[in-house]
């Protein structure tokens, strides 16, 4: 299990451009990575809208945003294009970087166990160390308590 302060996990994921985004290609920046279950689902429609939302305020606190999901790059070009995202969302359908940063778990709903995943956070130093984990993310003020946690880091 990751915590706060080992190095981020390197990864080479497609965007919904078709780009491919290296995570190690991006030390000397803050990163907010996060993990959500599907495109174009009410709650992750309201998650990656609300990143979107606050994008510039991020940006001002030197920091990149990425989404990421088991869903297709053809899936990722389709949502970003119908809300307007300028920030990638990554491809993750083998579910490896899930993994990784073990989001990738058994949920229970209704009775009913399952693989899913756990809607989660992780803010990246510059020089590529988990900063914070935001865990079984609740969507309301989440992109708040996130610049509140980039206004707190040091500007190494």
């Amino acid at each position: 299990m990751l915590k706060v302060g080992d190095l981020a996990p390197d990864f080479s994921l497609l965007s919904g451009n078709g780009d491919s985004i290296r995570l190690q290609d991006y030390r000397g920046q803050r990163v907010v990575l996060f993990f959500y279950p599907d495109d174009d689902t009410p709650t992750c429609t309201d998650q990656v809208c609300a990143f979107q939302n606050k994008l510039s305020q991020l940006q001002q606190q030197d920091a990149v945003v990425f989404g990421v999901s088991p869903d297709s790059v053809k899936s990722h070009k389709k949502f970003a294009s119908k809300y307007g995202l300028t920030y990638p969302l990554l491809s993750d359908e083998s579910k490896e970087v899930h993994k990784l940063y073990g989001v990738w778990k058994k949920k229970k709903l209704f009775g009913r166990e399952y693989m899913g995943v756990i809607r989660s956070t992780f803010v990246l130093d510059r020089q590529g160390r988990i900063y914070h984990i935001f865990s079984k993310v609740r969507i309301k003020k989440h992109v708040e308590n996130i610049l509140t946690v980039l206004t707190g880091m040091d500007s190494k």
